[in-house]
């Protein structure tokens, strides 16, 4: 049984700006940032990736950056999820294959050529190759928007994703649409679904009461791998729209909470060979203490 414990960005800008994790010789210093993370925890989600494809060059940077045992569990590009994606998010020579249209054009997966879409898949598995090769490639992540439900089309588009991973990459789901899990039948159906994908159950704790959040589902779809993410518990900061999208997860757990959230991943933990555990609650240093509360919390069984 092993349990890691990370956060889901080391370069946040509020993070950065509040001043109160790196030291001040590091504020200009990118890999003396990463490093400086790494000795402290052994896991981090890259979040970039949701938002561009990842370089390869950037990738290779981080594997070097970072102990032989560290682990990244990437975002996939936000075109693969179903999500709306912004022309500009494209690779430059990609966009100049469609016909002309402002970069703040929003466009869907479905939208594009085939032929697009594939060569935009290709380019994100090359880009983890300096992961892979290194060991440090945990789980590439999927978090899929609340319009992804639980009918043909949407377990189509989970399909496509998880297919396109190739033998030795493992799947993350996380699903935002409550329908996926109300209920008992429901929820057996979304488990028995995943794991016949192969793909691993993202357990998610999030704020309940809105159209876009799940309840969390302590179960794991797949052996080696459980994937829990701790998005904070701010429900009237969900779905604001503030000028850092780390805002939305303001959130602190307290003593109490983590004790209880220790509790439950150790027990998740005790059915699987690995567990990852993300804190999303990125706002300033808020991901760094509560990484560090719930890594005590684990500590003090």
């Amino acid at each position: 049984m092993s349990i890691r414990v990370g956060t889901a960005s080391w370069t946040d800008r509020t993070l950065l700006a509040c001043g109160r994790f790196y030291p001040p010789a590091l504020r200009d210093d990118a890999a003396g940032r990463l490093r400086y993370y790494a000795a402290r925890f052994p896991l981090a989600e890259i979040d970039a990736s949701y938002y561009a494809l990842p370089d390869p060059r950037q990738a290779q940077a981080w594997a070097e950056r970072t102990p032989a045992d560290f682990v990244f569990n990437i975002k996939a590009f936000r075109l693969f999820t179903g999500h709306q994606t912004p022309l500009r998010a494209l690779d430059p020579d990609l966009r100049r294959e469609l016909p002309p249209a402002d970069p703040d054009t929003v466009v869907y997966a479905d939208q594009l050529p085939a032929e697009i879409r594939e060569e935009t898949w290709r380019r994100f598995l090359i880009a983890l190759d300096p992961l892979r090769m290194s060991g440090k490639l945990g789980a590439v992540h999927f978090q899929f928007p609340p319009w992804i439900r639980p009918d043909r089309r949407g377990m189509l588009r989970i399909q496509d994703c998880v297919a396109h991973m190739e033998e030795d990459l493992v799947a993350a789901v996380e699903l935002r649409h409550a329908g996926w899990y109300e209920g008992a039948a429901a929820r057996a159906s979304t488990l028995d679904f995943l794991r016949g994908l192969g793909a691993a159950h993202t357990v998610v704790d999030a704020p309940q009461g809105h159209d876009n959040t799940v309840p969390a589902v302590w179960q794991a779809t797949r052996d080696d791998l459980a994937v829990v993410r701790l998005h904070g518990r701010n429900t009237e900061a969900w779905n604001s729209r503030g000028a850092a999208s780390s805002s939305r997860f303001q959130y602190e757990y307290t003593p109490e909470e983590l004790a209880e959230l220790a509790r439950q991943v150790r027990e998740l933990a005790r059915r699987v060979r690995e567990t990852h555990v993300v804190l999303n609650t990125n706002f300033e240093d808020q991901g760094m203490r509560n990484a560090q509360g719930l890594i005590a919390a684990l500590q003090a069984r």
